[in-house]
């Protein structure tokens, strides 16, 4: 017995010996690093600069360095495991700090802090004025507004109902139309370079069409998961998708140039709608509202709220159905803006009135 036995207990002894070695957790050798933020706060001010803490732990082995990352950008690499580093948060909404505590033996750690920036800006107020108003089709759903060329260009939506169409201003009737296939729900559009771009609400899909005669040229994906308005700044087109996020798109590749968050003084600003560029502000229609923002395209700061409460009123009846405010048109040879709202009866030419 003490022959069959002892193998036995060194067979199990090494077995459960090398399964523990082999096994032993790779989380506890992982270096650990703790992070304090001075001051610690729940949002933080567009410029406002941080200083970071960064106290790491390493149970074995030896650290070769410790990173702190502001969103992808690096702020300070060091082979100590204390130290400290400031930054200055200057992207705005919700980016994030990053620590990576990187062992000899190449075991890393890495730790992510969500980070929340708002404005430094307190937004300009403005009201309205009603200059003129012009017919609009009530079967008109608007998802996209444009004023090229004396005309009104005009992207419509709802699934078998959405179209592309160059209206006469002063009638308010199509002159041109192009209907999308029933699977596609339209959403904003822009004219760049002679052609107008329309994209699509769920189907990740957007459309080039020739500005002469709307025939479709090409069609391209995005990685958004809902498209909702568009906009171009001369160079790139500019999408929203209805969170508060702007994605600049190269137009001949359709590949990301960059994103921007956009956000107010106190939070950010989210259900950005249909887009309107112009001499680098962006306007934007928040859905729901009868509100009007104004963005800082380069940095997405809210610059001034533009309140159209009450602008449909006296056109509409009150057995009149129309839905939101949405369409933002801009003719830059006469600096006039216009705006109207899905199946609204008017769309208006107004003024901006600053409030003190």
């Amino acid at each position: 017995m003490k022959k069959s036995f002892y193998p036995y207990v060194l067979v199990c002894f090494l077995f459960v010996t090398f399964f523990s070695c082999s096994n032993t957790s790779r989380q506890s050798r992982q270096p650990v690093s703790a992070v304090t933020l001075q001051p610690l706060k729940k949002n933080y001010v567009f410029g406002e600069i941080v200083t970071v803490d960064v106290s790491t732990t390493v149970k074995n082995g030896e650290i070769k360095n410790v990173s702190v990352y502001y969103g992808d950008k690096l702020i300070k690499e060091s082979g100590e495991l204390n130290f400290s580093a400031d930054v200055t948060f200057n992207m705005l909404g919700n980016n994030y700090l990053k620590v990576v505590a990187t062992k000899t033996d190449g075991v890393e750690n890495i730790r992510s802090f969500p980070v929340l920036t708002v404005s430094d800006v307190v937004p300009k107020q403005y009201s309205y004025s009603v200059i003129n108003n012009y017919p609009h089709l009530k079967t008109s759903y608007t998802q996209g507004l444009e004023y090229y060329n004396n005309f009104f260009y005009e992207g419509t939506g709802e699934y078998g109902k959405s179209m592309l169409l160059k209206v006469n201003p002063s009638t308010g009737k199509a002159i041109q139309e192009y209907s999308l296939n029933n699977t596609y729900f339209g959403e904003g559009i822009t004219i760049l370079n002679d052609k107008i771009y329309q994209i699509t609400y769920k189907e990740q899909t957007g459309f080039v069409y020739n500005i002469d005669n709307f025939a479709l040229i090409d069609s391209f994906r995005f990685a958004s998961k809902e498209g909702w308005g568009l906009t171009n700044d001369g160079t790139n087109l500019i999408m929203s998708d209805g969170t508060n996020v702007l994605t600049w798109i190269d137009p001949d590749n359709f590949s990301v140039i960059k994103s921007v968050q956009v956000s107010n003084n106190t939070e950010p600003v989210y259900n950005i709608n249909e887009l309107e560029y112009i001499d680098g502000k962006i306007l934007a229609n928040i859905y729901t509202t009868e509100l009007i923002v104004e963005i800082d395209a380069e940095t997405g700061k809210v610059l001034s709220e533009i309140n159209l409460n009450g602008i449909l009123n006296m056109y509409k009846s009150s057995s009149e159905s129309v839905d939101y405010m949405n369409g933002i048109a801009y003719d830059k040879l006469n600096k006039r803006l216009f705006v109207t709202g899905k199946w609204w009866p008017k769309l208006f030419e107004i003024k901006l009135n600053e409030l003190e």
